[in-house]
């Protein structure tokens, strides 16, 4: 429960139950919780057979292929710090165990390198049992190879390309077919077939390989990860499967435009940075919806509120880029860019974090700030720069040393430290700048920089690592500050708060469990008491200022929120491994109170609803993000799952009934499916115990349906809302609630009014043809189906001719009137390709054409529709003219046929 990190897990290739684990233990401390664990009954319980010290872990186990009492591993000897790496030490070194993993002999000498040892990777081939591999870190570091079973050793590669970065990398495979094939993963996947003395580069579709799965049946087939994902071959390398269908983005942080619908944006751990729409009108978000908005894979981002197409972003080393998506280019705005990789902290001439702030004020969009040491302050897009603070830090020279170890210096900037890791703005006051560094301290500043003041809680315990620092966008004294100390080797979480511009601070975590530290937290933008904090388990959210925390995960997958915001009505979140997540329409949370909560039915007032079109068809067959609930929506509450019927109606300004909706499933016949992407409206409304959320589609009552018909698209429906305020009703346990719903326009649009009422009144003219239409085709059909009735129940009996002749006769008038309303022959979305379109098909066209865009109809579309009206009133006179004599007369032959049983019914009843 202790050994937190796993460097390998092996299975016993004939044996299920048994396992072992290479765990690391603890990178940031020490702890005895490490080295080689062992399971024998299938992971119920574990013994630890390998260990060396509580600083020493293991990083590596593999199984002889062909013999599994035959193990080999290798222990690590390596600790971190928020200011240093130290890979390599005396506990470093590679074992093999002859009794299924109970005693271990350490390797050493015949070969292998002398001196201090630090990652090693091995492998052992399943083509030959004797030939070992292994991958190790040392001054005379390097591919070695065994031939005997490991007894004796020769260096057979130095080469730097496969050992460099060798904390991060250091792993080798050997192919299960041919002892001489063996693979390397570094920044290239490389491929050796002469025993690692020579490598090929395989043409993976990304870089920094970490993982590699060879099938022992058939080495073609080769899954690959990458810290761009995962990637399979089936050719044996020469071509690999597409990564960009994989939700596993690690995002440092994220940030939203001002744009409509608003775009996420972030930095991507070992890829690009993102810019991507949270809404897409097809109906799902594709890889045609995000693109790199310039820095690099650490940094912050900060889009123009004013116009997204520009977009400040960061990247390590001090970088700050430029972007403009209109051009496509990417400007250096950097304030000091010096490439220092490879130099420790103390050279440089200012200390800039592989995570850096950057933001823009939210006062002047002209003002963009960046921080090291210092803070940075720029008034003309980046191109120049003045520092307007001295250094914020403690200046610490003894934790500014180079960084990687006794072996192999590993200087990214990483672990550059005595530096300014959080930086805001308050949004209510300008000038008042919050500057939180990575060592520990909190600064202020009232007057854009000109005096600062360090306001660090007096109860921080110190070096912590301020994360991140939200002002609160109600009040300029308030603050809330996300402490991350798990690089200190303490993962309790830690936020506090301040309500006086930092002279007292309050902790407020209760309710945030052990383990779960914390790396940011936001405070809502409507309602104060509210907070969110994102957690190395997941998101936790507290209504009450913070007093108390409750996990917030709902069907968030299990994984770390490395940033969090509030952007309108939704809670975003960038989480480390799942990408970007959002929680739509945040309104429940914002609105939960005790009585809410202990309440029988509660409807909570719903936020603005926005018109924008729902598409038909949505096509989900490839990678796609979801888009937000389709339409306007209606979340309530009901304590217990109820056994009767509940509604929601829906009325407008005039309190005329729009929609009603209901839990209870309504007879409807849908046509059978053809179209895997077709999209049907929700129509019924959850009744689930607790929170229930419905998207209404802003549609009025679709037309009454034919039973059974055959249409090219979903069907008729009803006509789209205007903007305007409507009033939803909720009914249930015999009691109403009632909730004003704002309705607006697409602000993309740019059209009149008078347009949108145009649309409006040709569509419902269209849906009130259409249910005259069907009620007549459902009438016809209803008499058919009586007449049917009637002659099996008077069977062959001669003495009924004249009932069966008037019955014939009459089906002979209405049939031709039925043929020409709906066409009758239809029984597949593309029969009307063989059998002509009737009025009803013609009227369901139209339809379409009419509200596929938010727009006056066109004079066609009016000509249209008065043509196929004109004939509508045609046919519909002409079979009220056979319901109104044809019917009653064959109801007085029923009645002398002595049926009592039997009626037909006339149109209308």
């Amino acid at each position: 429960k202790d050994s937190e990190h796993i460097g390998a897990l092996v299975i016993d290739p004939k044996n299920a139950d048994v396992a072992f684990v290479a765990a690391l233990g603890h990178a940031y401390g020490p702890n005895v919780e490490r080295g080689v664990f062992r399971t024998r009954d299938g992971g119920k319980t574990w013994e630890k057979v390998l260990y060396r010290d509580d600083h020493t872990g293991a990083i590596d186990v593999v199984f002889d292929p062909n013999n599994p009492n035959i193990l080999y591993a290798s222990l690590w000897q390596v600790q971190r710090t928020p200011w240093s790496l130290n890979s390599g030490g005396e506990g470093s070194g590679l074992y093999r165990s002859s009794d299924g993993g109970s005693t271990w002999k350490r390797l050493e000498g015949n070969g292998l390198p002398k001196g201090i040892l630090g990652r090693i990777g091995v492998t052992v081939s399943g083509a030959d049992s004797n030939k070992i591999y292994a991958l190790i870190e040392a001054k005379e570091g390097g591919i070695y190879r065994s031939d005997d079973g490991g007894d004796h050793w020769r260096k057979v590669n130095e080469d730097e390309r496969y050992r460099q970065r060798a904390w991060y990398f250091t792993h080798i495979f050997a192919d299960p077919k041919n002892a001489d094939t063996v693979y390397v993963l570094n920044t290239g996947l490389f491929r050796s077939s002469d025993g690692g003395v020579t490598f090929n580069l395989l043409p993976a579709p990304h870089g920094d390989h970490h993982g590699l799965w060879i099938d022992p049946t058939n080495p073609q087939r080769i899954m690959n990860s990458n810290d761009g994902g995962v990637t399979i071959s089936v050719d044996g390398g020469k071509t690999w499967s597409r990564q960009n269908n994989q939700p596993t983005a690690q995002f440092y942080h994220v940030i939203a435009d001002n744009s409509f619908p608003y775009y996420l944006y972030g930095a991507q751990q070992d890829n690009s940075t993102v810019g991507i729409a949270t809404y897409n009108d097809e109906g799902v978000i594709t890889e045609r919806d995000w693109y790199d908005v310039g820095g690099g894979e650490s940094g912050y981002i900060a889009p123009d509120p004013r116009d997204h197409n520009v977009v400040i972003a960061g990247d390590n080393g001090g970088v700050v880029t430029r972007y403009d998506h209109r051009t496509r280019q990417v400007q250096d705005i950097s304030p000091f860019p010096l490439d220092t990789s490879g130099h420790g902290a103390e050279d440089n001439p200012h200390r800039f974090q592989w995570t850096e702030p950057i933001i823009i004020s939210p006062h002047d969009p002209n003002v963009i700030y960046t921080a090291a040491e210092v803070v940075f302050k720029s008034t003309d897009n980046g191109m120049s720069w003045t520092a307007v603070s001295p250094d914020l830090t403690r200046n610490d020279k003894t934790k500014q040393k180079p960084s990687g170890g006794p072996i192999t210096l590993d200087i990214t900037s990483v672990e550059y430290y005595d530096t300014v890791f959080a930086l805001a703005e308050s949004p209510v006051q300008k000038d008042l700048l919050w500057a939180g560094t990575d060592d520990g301290l909190i600064q202020l500043t009232q007057d854009g920089g000109k005096n600062w003041s360090n306001v660090t809680p007096k109860a921080l315990p110190e070096w912590s690592m301020i994360s991140i620092i939200d002002p609160s966008p109600h009040d300029a004294g308030t603050a809330f500050v996300a402490v991350d100390r798990h690089k200190l080797d303490d993962r309790a979480p830690y936020i506090y708060k301040t309500a006086d511009f930092g002279k007292s601070w309050s902790r407020i975590n209760n309710g945030i469990p052990a383990g779960a530290y914390v790396r940011s937290v936001r405070q809502d933008t409507k309602n104060k008491n509210l907070l969110f904090a994102g957690t190395e388990l997941g998101p936790y959210v507290s209504f009450d200022d913070g007093a108390h925390w409750q996990k917030l995960q709902l069907n968030l997958p299990v994984t770390p929120i490395t940033d969090l915001i509030v952007k309108g009505d939704d809670l975003a979140v960038a989480t480390n491994g799942r990408s970007f997540w959002v929680l739509d329409d945040i309104t429940p949370l914002r609105q939960l109170t005790p009585e809410v909560a202990q309440s029988d039915v509660h409807l909570y007032q719903p936020e603005t609803a926005w018109r924008v079109h729902v598409p038909e068809d949505v096509n989900r067959r490839r990678p796609v993000g979801s888009n937000p609930p389709p339409g306007a929506v209606i979340n309530y509450y009901l304590k217990t799952e109820p056994k009767d019927e509940i509604t929601i109606e829906i009325l407008d300004a005039q309190g005329k009934l729009v929609r009603k909706l209901s839990n209870k499933e309504k007879k409807k016949t849908e046509q059978p499916p053809e179209w895997p992407d077709r999209e049907l409206p929700a129509e019924v409304l959850p009744a689930r115990a607790g929170m229930n959320r419905f998207a209404w589609n802003m549609r009025y009552e679709s037309p009454v349906e034919i039973p059974g018909a055959f249409y090219a698209s979903n069907g008729p429906e009803g006509p789209i809302v205007l903007p305007g305020t409507y009033t939803l009703k909720l009914t249930a346990a015999g009691k109403s609630q009632t909730q004003p719903l704002v309705i607006k326009m697409d602000p993309r649009l740019k059209l009149n009014e008078a347009d949108l009422a145009k649309q409006f009144e040709l569509s419902r003219k269209i849906a009130d043809s259409i249910t005259q239409l069907h009620e007549a085709v459902n009438q016809i059909r209803t008499l058919r189906s009586d007449m049917q009735t009637v002659k099996a129940r008077i069977g062959g009996d001669g003495k009924h001719k004249e009932l069966l002749d008037a019955m014939e006769q009459l089906d002979k008038k209405m049939s031709p009137v039925e043929e020409e309303l709906t066409q009758v022959k239809l029984k597949s979305s593309e029969g009307n390709l063989r059998y002509p379109n009737k009025l009803n098909e013609q009227f369901d066209s139209l339809s379409h054409t009419v509200d596929q865009a938010d727009n006056a109809p066109s004079q066609p579309e009016q000509q249209v529709y008065d043509m196929l009206n004109a004939k509508l009133q045609q046919q519909l006179a002409a079979w009220k003219q056979v319901a109104a004599a044809d019917v009653p007369a064959l109801n007085q032959l029923i009645q002398k046929a002595d049926i009592p049983a039997v009626s037909v019914r006339s149109a209308g009843e």
